[in-house]
């Protein structure tokens, strides 16, 4: 059996679910009080085994985060943790229990756990909003709406980074499905790459990346080894950063803050923001 199995995961805490994406270079927004905007008392949350990648149905990043959040008559928000957006900008809307997963395969979720070959989903027997974290990605779900790279890169990137701190995807990239294979008559996610008639968006591609991805430190970009283009890497802004705190963790030395400000094009070196990417220079 392999090590992910052998532990209850508990769910990551909200500033490292965060975290665990910007180190990824996801751009985050947090919605509101995100933090306590959840279903608790209808339900556990956790343990933990794995993400769910879904689709809207809607359009429109305002709409679309709007209704995540707050949900419906019959369906209370919040419908996720994140919405990403079709610029790649995830959207935390809620933390904790969300209303996203419903009722799922008991067989799925033992493979998610085995990090093994997903069985099909033929019965509905078990919590998922429990169980899993919950991404929904703006498309209309008609497959032909597209999806943009760049959308497409952030579902890759904020899942491996859950992955990477949970320890997960060392036998394998299963820790990722979608709700097509968790719960029978759902279709999501669906749709064209890129552009109408483009290649199909399908679960095992995403997986595919996310498991290429976890082969390399959470700075890593496809086509460069860090993706800082100056043989050094990137950092997204916390909250609490300085330039001096950034170079003193990157680079060993606080006093290195005026090379990134000056890689960065930075007049202010005081002028930096929660969630901006930074280029970071070699070591």
């Amino acid at each position: 059996m392999p090590g992910k199995g052998l532990t209850m995961a508990k769910p990551l805490s909200f500033e490292a679910f965060l975290d665990a994406m910007r180190d990824e270079g996801v751009t985050v927004k947090v919605v509101g009080d995100a933090k306590h905007h959840n279903r608790a008392g209808h339900g556990a949350w956790g343990p933990v085994h794995g993400v769910m990648i879904h689709h809207t149905v809607t359009e429109g990043t305002e709409r679309s985060v709007a209704l995540c959040r707050t949900g419906h008559m019959t369906l209370p928000g919040p419908l996720c943790h994140g919405v990403i957006d079709k610029k790649g900008v995830v959207h935390v809307v809620g933390y904790g229990r969300a209303n996203h997963a419903g009722s799922g395969d008991d067989d799925v979720l033992r493979a998610v756990i085995a990090e093994g070959k997903l069985p099909p989903d033929n019965e509905a027997n078990t919590d998922g909003n429990s169980r899993f974290y919950g991404f929904e990605c703006i498309n209309l779900g008609d497959n032909r709406d597209p999806w943009p790279e760049a959308q497409v890169e952030a579902i890759v990137r904020a899942s491996a980074g859950i992955l990477r701190r949970h320890g997960w995807g060392k036998d394998g990239p299963t820790s990722v499905i979608g709700h097509s294979e968790w719960q029978p008559g759902k279709i999501d996610p669906r749709g064209p790459i890129g552009k109408k008639g483009g290649p199909a968006l399908t679960m095992d591609a995403i997986r595919k990346r996310v498991a290429e991805r976890l082969k390399h430190p959470a700075n890593w970009s496809p086509g460069g080894s860090t993706g800082g283009g100056t043989g050094g890497s990137t950092y997204t802004v916390r909250k609490g950063d300085t330039l001096w705190s950034i170079a003193q963790a990157k680079l060993g030395s606080g006093a290195r803050n005026a090379e990134i400000a000056k890689l960065n094009g930075l007049k202010d070196p005081s002028a930096i923001s929660i969630g901006q990417k930074l280029k970071i220079p070699a070591k």
